[in-house]
């Protein structure tokens, strides 16, 4: 199971927004070089990167801030925001990324997914953004009449990697991440599913270990680990297995 830090990128700099607004943006490091390789110190294996100016503006804006990203940790990075075309992906994987994430452009165009999981076999993620059960689209600007099952059950056998679902109703606010509709998902597919929108506590990291949930991939982690509401060395050994969490703190779901 894989915490994975986030770190959101708007005009270069390391931020968090409130329910995908970016008009309620908070900075939490002008380096966000400096802030993966943070992440790496404390014991994280994986990054989680978006191109927030770059998912409205349909094209990659904070290249030189994820180039510096890439320079600075070890762990692999995957990307998502703005990555609309197959000369995109192949450009960013060619610089080092472990897999780009593909959102707006797999409502628009399953079939470039499909074809980008059959050109660059494991590098391919799709993000599924939903606001009010519909899918979101353009950097959660625009709502789609799809819903999230339907969307991801067309990438079936396709050779996504992982689908990276996040409830933009709960982003930023910290209000615990939307278990039952993350794990129904992930009950309706095959392909492995990563939680994302509103990890709030450690009582998060503790659903991430019942037996329901480790069938998901992982969770990422945002505005939690910045605010220091979530301990980086509690939560992955809590993951690994080797603290034993208070009980109580979420019960099993039926």
């Amino acid at each position: 199971m894989i915490l994975f830090p986030a770190i959101d990128l708007k005009d270069g700099q390391c931020v968090r927004l409130k329910l995908g607004d970016m008009g309620q943006a908070t900075v939490y490091n002008a380096d966000p070089a400096a802030q993966a390789k943070a992440f790496e110190d404390q014991g994280f294996e994986w990054l989680h990167v978006v191109d927030l100016n770059g998912a409205f503006a349909g094209e990659s804006v904070n290249g030189a801030a994820v180039e510096a990203i890439l320079k600075a940790t070890k762990n692999p990075v995957q990307l998502g925001g703005g990555i609309r075309t197959l000369d995109h992906i192949e450009k960013w994987l060619s610089k080092g990324l472990a897999r780009v994430i593909l959102g707006t452009v797999a409502v628009r165009d399953p079939g470039l997914v499909i074809e980008a999981c059959r050109k660059f076999p494991g590098k391919i993620a799709v993000g599924i953004d939903a606001k009010g059960g519909k899918v979101a689209v353009e950097g959660w600007a625009e709502a789609s009449t799809l819903g999230v099952i339907e969307l991801a059950k067309k990438f079936e056998g396709a050779g996504v990697s992982a689908i990276i679902y996040t409830d933009i109703d709960r982003d930023g606010i910290l209000t615990g991440i939307n278990w039952d509709a993350t794990i129904d998902l992930a009950d309706a597919i095959s392909i492995p599913v990563i939680a994302s929108g509103g990890l709030a506590s450690i009582a998060d990291i503790v659903r991430m270990t019942m037996p329901d949930a480790k069938k998901l991939e992982g969770a990422i982690s945002g505005r939690a680990l910045y605010d220091g509401r979530i301990n980086p060395a509690e939560a992955l050994a809590i993951l690994r297995g080797d603290l034993k969490p208070a009980p109580g703190l979420f019960e099993e779901r039926a």
